[in-house]
């Protein structure tokens, strides 16, 4: 099936923009970047056709080896790429969603500077989102999981001019890995208790092995792979890099921080189902985090007033969903919600980058109103894409949130109660930000007041400076029209069935529990209706009465600053007072420095013998004479 050229497409991209892409026109950079991610998504439908993926096939893992990678006595580590059912799902969300992510950038970052990097950049991430989906063990996953950090970080520092995007760079940077090392060390232990990092051979061996029920080696291997999950999907405690990464341009984060990379922790858990089934509290934990982290991330989205940060939290709470699904082994239900996620937040993003794009630059929602005339298709997408993620039925989300908070009820009941309040605040914030951006009255300044515009970041806006309030042109609007529909019906598109011969049968749970769930959803919508379109004073109001809690919610419950008092500036005050001061300073350069001055001195010293006098040099010798004779007549005495 020739499963390499699925990744290699969008590498031969990277490498045409990437070399030559400074000479080359706009046209040309376009061809290489879409059309070599359109072919690698052709070329995944061919190949799942070719298995029969669409018609009830592959029902078993196919398989192509290349090459040995690393050989080590038994250790075998090779280069080999697989695909199942579970990878089939995220191909064709990589590839299709990211295409239409690619289009959608062509008319977005049209008058950008750096042009043919940003899309260079763009293909990279998509040959290394591929390769760890593709990849057969581990260690090859991790190549891919390492390549699409990179990539991240080149992409949210994009304006590496500005200090603001390359802190959020450094910061996503490092906090993924304090998760990755996490990931290191449980590939460490796999090879170590199963002699492979070959998920074939990992997996057949574990099913023989009990289940844990106290803390083992496997709890240990779940547990480090949930590190390096919480980093790589942004979770409680290492979810602060992705709300920064919003200061890299609107398509990087549709494609990596809402539909693809940040997926990759939810991938690796359900691709690791076999290990995690075997300890019973690694499992807990995965849903007590996701629970957390999607009540924490909701309640943040409600006071937030820019635009990508609100739905930047929401992404946050939603890959906390997922967590619930596969922490109470509703591993189909969370995939699930991994598709559907992908089809709705990446029209989250990408419509409020069609609204950025009109307002020439401007995120912030107090200064924004009534747009609903001046920007209908904008407008319309992104309420297809508000009811998909409030989970009204029958929109996308609406099936499978409500999967997962099934599954959830049946095993803790307390996590479903948590998981409808946290549906009602994301309605609540989702549509809070609708409904100041399109209701109302404008409340920014027009164009025609301030001359030629700016976007948030200081950046020119060449591309629409004098227009006004504007429609995106269609190379931004069709992709957008795209994924409504998909966000209003993709939830027909039956994962758990899919995932059956994976995952087993999903349970339907009872009746009440939807209608529980959808209640929370349409009190959401209809608090944020009456709070910002019927009694918009409401809002104010409740904020200067209960000021405290609410300037803790908008200022995101201080966590930045705790983890910069508590982590951040100890280590840079530790690496600067210990590490360069006394460590570097006064001990190596020290010891180095001391060697010198010691060597110096003694020949100083030395010097003093060679004054040129035959007579001295002649005592010199006899001197030494004497003291060699007397030394071999001590020998010979002991």
């Amino acid at each position: 099936m020739q499963l390499w050229l699925i990744p290699l497409l969008p590498l031969a991209g990277f490498a045409i923009n990437g070399l030559f892409g400074r000479r080359l026109p706009k046209a040309m950079v376009n061809l290489a970047a879409v059309g070599s991610v359109l072919l690698s998504f052709l070329w995944v439908v061919k190949t799942l056709s070719s298995l029969g993926a669409f018609s009830g096939g592959l029902q078993n893992t196919y398989f192509e080896h290349y090459y040995t990678w690393i050989q080590s006595g038994p250790l075998n580590i090779s280069i080999d790429f697989a695909i199942d059912r579970l990878t089939a799902v995220w191909l064709l969300i990589v590839t299709g969603v990211g295409l239409l992510i690619h289009i959608y950038a062509v008319g977005y970052m049209a008058h950008e500077g750096g042009y043919y990097r940003f899309f260079a950049y763009l293909n990279l991430f998509m040959f290394f989102m591929l390769v760890l989906v593709l990849g057969a063990n581990y260690l090859l996953l991790f190549v891919g999981w390492e390549g699409v950090g990179l990539c991240s970080y080149l992409l949210i520092g994009f304006y590496f001019l500005e200090k603001y995007a390359t802190d959020a760079g450094n910061k996503a940077f490092i906090v993924n890995r304090i998760g990755d090392f996490g990931f290191s060390l449980a590939v460490f232990l796999i090879v170590k208790h199963f002699g492979s990092a070959d998920f074939a051979t990992v997996f057949s061996k574990v099913k023989d092995l009990p289940v844990e029920t106290t803390a083992g080696w496997i709890t240990a291997i779940c547990l480090l792979l949930l590190v390096g999950a919480t980093g790589k999907s942004a979770q409680i405690p290492l979810y602060v890099w992705l709300p920064d990464a919003m200061a890299g341009p609107t398509p990087v984060s549709a494609l990596i921080h809402a539909a693809t990379m940040v997926t990759a922790g939810i991938y690796m858990i359900a691709r690791s189902s076999a290990l995690f089934l075997h300890s019973t509290s690694a499992l807990q934990i995965v849903s007590y985090i996701g629970i957390a982290t999607a009540f924490f991330a909701a309640t943040i989205g409600l006071a937030q007033t820019d635009i990508k940060k609100v739905f930047a939290y929401s992404t946050v709470s939603q890959l906390g969903y997922m967590f619930v699904g596969l922490g109470v082994g509703a591993f189909s239900a969370g995939v699930w919600h991994v598709m559907t996620h992908a089809f709705f937040k990446a029209l989250l993003f990408l419509g409020a980058g069609s609204v950025i794009h009109a307002l020439s630059g401007e995120q912030d929602l107090r200064k924004m109103g009534g747009l609903a005339k001046k920007i209908p298709i904008t407008c319309g997408v992104l309420f297809c894409a508000g009811v998909a993620i409030a989970g009204v039925p029958p929109f996308s989300g609406f099936f499978s949130k409500d999967a997962i908070l099934s599954a959830a009820y049946e095993q803790t009941p307390w996590i479903y109660w948590v998981g409808v309040l946290t549906a009602g605040m994301t309605a609540f914030y989702v549509f809070r930000a609708l409904f100041l951006c399109f209701f109302g009255e404008y409340r920014g300044e027009l164009e025609s007041d301030h001359g030629h515009a700016h976007d948030a970041h200081g950046h020119d806006d060449h591309g629409h400076g004098h227009g006004g309030i504007h429609e995106s042109p269609p190379v931004m609007w069709i992709p957008l029209a795209i994924l409504a529909v998909l966000s209003l019906a993709g939830g027909a598109i039956n994962i758990p069935q899919f995932l059956s011969p994976m995952f087993g049968e999903l349970h339907e749970g009872e009746s009440w529990l939807m209608y529980v769930s959808i209640a929370f959803g349409l009190g959401g919508i209809a608090l944020a209706w009456l709070f910002y379109v019927a009694a918009p004073g409401i809002p104010e109001s409740l904020a200067k009465t209960f000021s405290a809690p609410y300037n803790w919610i908008y200022n995101k419950y201080y966590v930045d600053e705790l983890y910069d008092n508590v982590v951040v500036e100890p280590v840079m005050d530790g690496s600067r007072e210990l590490l360069w001061q006394v460590a570097d300073v006064r001990v190596i350069d020290g010891a180095v420095n001391g060697t010198g001055v010691v060597a110096r001195a003694t020949g100083s010293l030395l010097r003093l013998a060679q004054n040129g006098y035959i007579r001295d040099y002649a005592g010199w010798v006899v001197a030494g004479s004497i003291l060699i004779v007397a030394y071999m007549d001590l020998r010979g005495m002991f």
